[in-house]
């Protein structure tokens, strides 16, 4: 394409979710409506020791339903999430694998820190058993690249292909710069996304030892992710993948596919602050969101929902919110506000991944899930995030935000076709 072809609409016409509130996006999107909450207490290890003992584990999950028992083996779990929940979003777009050119077919699927699992097993294997015992699969299946390379070696994709690994932003990154490739004409079809299986004993060590995550609910592990709410006092860890099939509108049409919505904005910025800590003043992510609307050729007003990123945690609740402010004005006490974290916990560099999954249901259906757990206000967290119970409307326009450690900022614009 050169610099005068206009650049080629993108849109949505697949999603996978592989999820503890559910392995298919309908069972997601209904739990979601419903205002379930996927947290629970650890199964998979012993939890005791830890301050925080809760998470939002996959349970209902056997990898050898998707790969060969082999290749299940010498894979990490997160590799594990990805394949799956790539097969499940191709089989909702309704490809016809016979008919794609797999040269002009990406893949961009991201981890915020890939194999955690490998990385916790191979070195408690290297300190007990000594170096001949590592596995010579570690490397491979640590790396966070692994996901993007296994899946195109399953379906044979030979366009674009790397990871994106930028903290809790990741999967928003992953679909936006797919976007990018998508517009410029050198491909037909990207799978975007992340995949996350940090639910681990190391895992939670490192983030507990933090402070980020909470404490204050392991009782009532389904009430401790209260986004926005003055009582919040921490994230709580979810892990699985959600992934979107993305086409040219030109390709989709063609084929007749069903179209879920449109992908019109993109932006990235950095905060350049703190490693940790958003910038207070939310400069990076004001900037970002401006930059995702302007790309969309969207005014703040056009937009009717908002999947935010909202982590349970103080810093981040307050400054997300002071960024819509900063870019929506007035218009920011009339749009609606969720943050499907309340229910899935938080997937770092997956959570943008189901997160644009469930912006794109929110557009095809009209239906708004809740923000769970809001019971006290914050009066710095003062705008509309549709409490405890779903809303019913139209959603023309929405964006998801993410942010992640580092100072990563990523914000996508969708639109009804």
């Amino acid at each position: 394409m050169d610099k005068f072809s206009p650049k080629r609409r993108v849109v949505i016409t697949g999603l996978g979710i592989l999820h503890s509130l559910g392995n298919d996006i309908q069972t997601f999107w209904d739990n979601l409506l419903a205002g379930r909450s996927g947290i629970k207490r650890i199964s998979r290890w012993d939890p005791s020791d830890f301050p925080s003992k809760i998470g939002a584990e996959v349970l209902d999950f056997d990898p050898k339903d998707y790969m060969d028992p082999k290749e299940v083996r010498r894979n990490d779990r997160y590799t594990h999430f990805a394949l799956a929940t790539a097969k499940i979003a191709l089989k909702d777009s309704q490809l016809d694998f016979g008919k794609v050119d797999k040269t002009r077919l990406g893949i961009i699927i991201g981890s915020g820190i890939g194999g955690m699992d490998t990385i916790e097993t191979q070195t408690r294997r290297f300190y007990e058993m000594g170096p001949r015992k590592v596995s010579p699969f570690m490397i491979p299946s640590l790396i966070a690249n692994s996901a993007s390379g296994i899946v195109a070696m399953e379906i044979g994709a030979m366009g674009p292909n790397f990871s994106v690994v930028s903290a809790c932003a990741t999967g928003t990154h992953a679909i936006g710069e797919s976007m990018l490739h998508l517009q410029t004409g050198t491909v037909d079809i990207m799978i975007a996304g992340g995949s996350e299986a940090a639910v681990t004993p190391l895992g939670y060590a490192g983030f507990c030892n933090m402070k980020a995550m909470s404490t204050s609910s392991n009782d009532e592990p389904e009430r401790a992710s209260r986004p926005f709410d003055m009582k919040r006092d921490g994230f709580i860890m979810g892990e699985g993948s959600g992934l979107v099939v993305l086409e040219t509108l030109e390709h989709a049409q063609a084929r007749g596919a069903n179209i879920y919505c449109e992908l019109v904005g993109y932006a990235a910025t950095c905060d350049a602050y703190h490693i940790t800590t958003p910038d207070l003043d939310g400069r990076g992510l004001t900037l970002c969101i401006k930059n995702a609307l302007k790309e969309a050729n969207l005014k703040p007003s056009d937009v009717d929902y908002i999947n935010a990123h909202g982590t349970s945690t103080g810093p981040n609740d307050k400054v997300e919110t002071l960024a819509v402010k900063n870019v929506f004005g007035d218009h920011a006490y009339n749009v609606h506000i969720s943050s499907t974290k309340s229910m899935t916990g938080h997937l770092l560099g997956a959570a943008g991944g189901i997160e644009a999954a469930a912006t794109a249901k929110a557009i095809q259906t009209g239906d708004i899930p809740p923000t769970i757990n809001y019971e006290n206000p914050d009066p710095d967290c003062d705008l509309n995030y549709v409490p405890n119970r779903k809303k019913s409307g139209i959603v023309k326009v929405a964006m998801s935000n993410n942010s992640g450690f580092g100072g990563h900022n990523a914000s996508i614009v969708l639109k009804a076709l």
